[in-house]
């Protein structure tokens, strides 16, 4: 029989994309508030391999990850998941978003998303939340599923993610 342990925790980081900055700068205001500290934020990456979010967002989108430096228990995240769409409808124009809050969490073999879209691959969590191992690492790096959204498949997110886990790998020595 095995025995029941707590799970280390985990480096929270949260994607923001938007077209306009103003939007990252509202946004990540009130994140740090809530969440606290930022100890890596990323430049700004391309989403250019789906319009998906076009209708709703407008074109041009950009994104940015954002790693906090208080590691979090991984069952807090359908919380903060709870938190991030509040803040989406809050932060809207004309019921329409202007930003899209993406939290997720790293540990050293992997990076789960958390959603509210139920796929087959991913987990149940609480209220209406879900999550996805986007990412595994693997032979020294972040590697993709068949799933994987196309964006975080690029070799310019995985350097971003990878970068990530090596200031979590340091933070948790």
């Amino acid at each position: 029989m095995g025995t029941v342990n707590s799970p280390d925790k985990v480096k929270l980081v949260i994607s923001l994309f938007s077209n306009r900055e103003e939007f990252f700068d509202k946004a990540i205001a009130v994140l740090k508030k809530k969440l606290g500290e930022v100890d890596l934020e990323s430049n700004f990456l391309p989403i250019n391999r789906t319009g998906y979010y076009a209708g709703e967002m407008g074109s041009d989108l950009k994104r940015k990850f954002y790693a906090f430096k208080r590691l979090i228990s991984r069952g807090k995240i359908a919380d903060i998941k709870i938190y991030t769409n509040s803040l989406e409808r809050k932060l809207a124009i004309d019921n329409k978003r202007r930003i899209n809050i993406d939290p997720g969490y790293m540990s050293l073999g992997k990076f789960v998303l958390a959603t509210t879209k139920n796929q087959q691959q991913r987990i149940y969590l609480k209220k209406g939340i879900f999550a996805e191992c986007a990412l595994r690492y693997k032979e020294g790096g972040f590697v993709s599923w068949e799933w994987t959204y196309p964006d975080y498949a690029t070799k310019e997110y995985r350097e971003t993610l990878n970068a990530i886990r090596e200031v979590y790998r340091k933070q948790i020595r």
